[in-house]
């Protein structure tokens, strides 16, 4: 009776056991790495989210306040000057020339343009209606892509542009920035995204998310 009988069989029970936990271990490691790189890209892009929102923010204040760097003190918008006039008078190229002359110092250039750095800077720093500001910003940022066309050689006088590349410069860079802080809803964290998204007309009107 004694040759029947299986002594080891009890351990060999726990092989599976030992096999199952291995096997769950490893999928919960997947699962927190997972989460992990998920958590690591959403910081990321939230932060890439606020510092080009800064970048904005700073321009229209600076522009307003004239702060001494880009506007010379005593120069800003508040101080009577102008935020354009200095720019697109500037334009010394590109297919828009005589067209941003004429527009430069205009009051409705002037309040379009600081609107537009406000409210994408706004949008960016809290994180809502990044879509909006994704579409005003690259509007923005071809328009002064054009201003300083990137393409040209030498200037309408016949001097060189010092252009260092023919079609990607940083106004193009902000632009693709601006489209893909949109489209992975970048305002979710560090931000009030998710808390904007929950409001009823911004339910009701996807565009404004």
């Amino acid at each position: 009776m004694a040759v029947h009988e299986h002594p080891h069989r009890s351990p060999g029970f726990h092989l599976p056991s030992f096999r199952r936990s291995r096997t769950a271990s490893t999928s919960g490691s997947a699962v927190s790495a997972s989460t992990g790189t998920h958590t690591l890209r959403a910081y990321s892009f939230a932060s890439l989210r606020l510092l080009t929102g800064f970048v904005f923010l700073w321009a229209f204040l600076d522009k307003t306040f004239g702060f001494g760097y880009a506007t010379a003190s005593g120069k800003g918008w508040a101080d009577g000057g102008s935020p354009t006039k200095g720019f697109l008078g500037g334009v010394a190229a590109g297919p828009m020339e005589s067209t941003f002359h004429s527009w430069a110092g205009d009051t409705w250039a002037d309040w379009l343009f600081m609107a537009g750095l406000l409210g994408i800077g706004l949008a960016l720093i809290g994180g809502i209606a990044l879509r909006l500001a994704a579409v005003a910003g690259t509007a923005l940022m071809a328009l002064m892509w054009i201003a300083e066309w990137p393409p040209a050689k030498h200037l309408s006088d016949g001097s060189a542009s010092m252009s260092t590349n023919p079609f990607v410069d940083y106004h193009l860079i902000y632009a693709v920035v601006l489209i893909a802080l949109a489209l992975v809803a970048a305002g979710d964290t560090l931000g009030v995204g998710k808390l904007w998204a929950k409001l009823p007309f911004v339910r009701n009107h996807g565009w404004l998310r």
